[in-house]
């Protein structure tokens, strides 16, 4: 569980960031949940964002995929949503205590 400062902190290192892969109808696919399970491990922190095709809202799909990840919840905002998982080997991002 992420405190307040760390999901600050995760939250700023996001602002930058484009989205990396976008959500369509098929989101809660197998094909698409291993993608993003992939960029979790080798990114920690991803902003993806969801077409209007997507039967679930940004805050529908970060909660499903919280669930189903093992994964943080850092933030959605309109379309977009981040998550972030640290690494199993060799992590990049150092959360503050």
């Amino acid at each position: 569980m992420l405190s307040n400062k760390q999901r600050k902190y995760l939250r700023g290192l996001a602002n930058s960031l484009k989205p990396m892969i976008q959500m369509g109808k098929d989101g809660n696919k197998d094909t698409f949940v291993r993608q993003l399970d992939m960029m979790l491990e080798n990114h920690e922190l991803v902003k993806v964002n969801v077409l209007e095709t997507s039967p679930m809202s940004a805050n529908e799909a970060a909660n499903y995929f919280v669930d189903r990840l093992n994964a943080e919840y850092v933030q959605d905002i309109g379309r977009k949503f981040v998550l972030y998982r640290q690494a199993q080997e060799d992590p990049e991002i150092v959360l503050p205590k």
